[in-house]
């Protein structure tokens, strides 16, 4: 069964997309530690990030590092931090956290946001990739 990256990949399940190449898509985590939590994931469905090619692997950190720089132009924080766990969905993705302190890295401690703060949040964020 296609994991559920690979089901909001082909359209099946809605995300709030920030950016997509022909390898790779970011979108905004529903379930976020802090505002602008943003996955970066490959749309090839891989389980592992240490299983990946090495350039698809190196493409996703070029990939990861282009939305990074977008979302600390977007939200204020101290820094852009950046965990791969992937223990709840075996398809390999990239969180990038916006962090004020360390607490904002706990996977425990989420934000509630309403879709309409969705929309505006990746509308801005996908603004600043332009500049």
């Amino acid at each position: 069964m296609a994991s559920i990256f690979t089901q909001i990949i082909d359209g099946e399940i809605p995300c709030y997309k920030i950016a997509e190449d022909d390898n790779f898509i970011a979108f905004l985590d529903i379930n976020p530690n802090t505002k602008g939590h943003t996955l970066c994931v490959p749309k090839e469905e891989i389980d592992k990030i240490f299983d990946m090619g090495e350039h698809l692997y190196l493409q996703l950190m070029q990939f990861s590092r282009k939305i990074a720089r977008a979302l600390e132009k977007t939200v204020p924080c101290k820094r852009v931090g950046m965990a791969v766990v992937g223990l709840e969905v075996p398809h390999v993705h990239v969180h990038l956290i916006p962090l004020n302190d360390m607490d904002d890295m706990r996977f425990s401690k989420k934000v509630k946001m309403t879709s309409e703060e969705f929309e505006a949040l990746a509308l801005e964020i996908r603004g600043k990739l332009k500049s």
